[in-house]
Formats: C-alpha cells, structure tokens, sequence
C-alpha cells in the first residue's frame, strides 16, 4: 500500500540439516506481535515460510489500528507492553494461543482514552526495563517491581507523567553493561551508558537523559553495539538529578 511503512525488523538465524538443507523456518519459536491500541497476537514461526515476492499477510489490523512492534520468542516468555501514558502490563504469552498469520488477535492491555501503546518488551535475565520520556528524562527500573497480571488489564504505572518528563515515547530491556543510543525530532543523537543511569521505582519520574534544545523532543530511543574506545569518547552521563519520589514516600538518602 502507498501508504505503508515498516514497523518492526525482526533477525531470524538460519539454520541447515545434516544434508544442508534449509531448516530455518522450522526452527521453534514464535512471532510476537503488539498493536498501538493494544492488540496482542503470537503466531508460530513456521508460518512464515513460504515468503511470496509481494509479501504476505503478517497479522490482520482492525480499522483505525496500527502494528507497533513485533518480538521474536520462545512461546514461555514474559513480556511487558508499555503506553503513551506511562502505563505497562506484564503477563506470560503462555495467556496467548497461537494464531494463524491473517489473525487480529487478542487484547493485550485495556487503554484509557487517548493512550497508545509505545513499546513492546520481552523480559530477560539480569535486565531492568528503561523507560524514557519526550522531555528527555528517562529511568530503568527491575522488572520485580512489576508484577505479572492477567493479560488484557489496565496495568501499572511504569513512568510517573508530568511536564518535566512529557509522554513516554520508548521502553526496552537493557543491562548494565548495554550501551543506549537518543535520538530526537530535531536531529540531534546522543549516546548514554546504561550504568549510567540510576534504577529507581516505577510511579517516578526518573533523570535527565539528554539536554534538549527549545521545540526539540526526544523520538527513539535503541541499544546499540559500539566499539569500546569510541563508547569511551562519544558517551556521555546523563544529568545527575535525583528522581522525584511519589507522594508518602521517603526518598532514600544519596551517596
């Protein structure tokens, strides 16, 4: 369609038999996919087999609707999809049935009005979830703090929304020893440590990830893999600000 753009890449490894031959798409696993008004649908990999020149149908998208990301997975994973609005949920795609690929699927999390779906996450070992915000203030938070639910509920809240933070427009699991790429409307591309950046609690607003200029929002945020020296160089720490703390709460004393 003209009006058609790519959402989401997935990398699939190939893999050959005994007599080389191709056994790629018989490998097991799943494609995972999450729509911005909260749609879920797994689908098995065999599925996808038989790629025709002109595509073929991945998922089927109710009207109004729109696919925001797709995640490779093993069918026993925990995944966490992530809002607009700084709301997340967290279950088992256990709770999902596979479908076949023309299917719409099944609903994910419940959206308040005008809130979308950013972000889709697959939990995995010694990763925290980092969650960042247009306003360029970010956070990364262990993923006990959220706990699994029944898929299709309203969820926690994962980024506390104020004008210091903006929407939430970006979430993934990252490790300390990953290295994190910002990029804004306006251009500009700033790369971060994630050792960086303080772990704190979900209902907060986190740090300051990157100095915006007037008019400027952040846009992305993805991990990348870097060459150590030019980490070294071109990585910079993000603003030490402490993170605000939710009404009751006492913060913890700083070092």
């Amino acid at each position: 369609m003209a009006d058609e753009k790519v959402a989401a890449m997935v990398t699939i490894s190939a893999k050959y038999g005994e007599n080389k031959e191709d056994q790629t798409w018989q490998q097991p696993g799943y494609l995972f996919f999450a729509t911005v008004q909260g749609t879920v649908k797994k689908t098995a990999l065999e599925e996808f087999g038989n790629i025709r020149k002109g595509g073929i149908i991945a998922i089927g998208i109710d009207e109004g609707d729109t696919l925001i990301d797709v995640k490779l997975t093993s069918g026993a994973d925990e995944v966490v999809m992530i809002t607009r609005g700084g709301m997340s949920i967290r279950f088992s795609e256990e709770d999902v049935r596979s479908m076949g690929r023309s299917a719409c699927g099944v609903r994910g999390i419940s959206l308040d009005p005008g809130d979308a779906v950013v972000s889709l996450a697959v939990l995995a070992p010694e990763a925290t979830l980092l969650v960042a915000g247009e306003c360029g203030v970010g956070k990364r938070t262990p993923f006990e703090d959220y706990r699994v639910q029944t898929r299709g509920g309203k969820g926690l809240i994962t980024m506390k929304i104020s004008e210091k933070t903006g929407a939430v427009v970006g979430a993934l699991p990252v490790r300390d020893t990953d290295e994190i790429m910002l990029i804004t409307t306006g251009g500009q591309m700033v790369r971060i440590f994630v050792k960086h950046i303080r772990e704190v609690g979900r209902n907060t607003q986190g740090v300051k990830l990157i100095d915006l200029d007037a008019n400027d929002k952040l846009q992305a945020v993805a991990t990348v893999i870097s060459d150590e020296a030019d980490a070294q160089e071109d990585s910079v720490p993000p603003t030490d600000e402490p993170p605000s703390v939710p009404e009751g709460e006492t913060p913890a004393p700083q070092a």
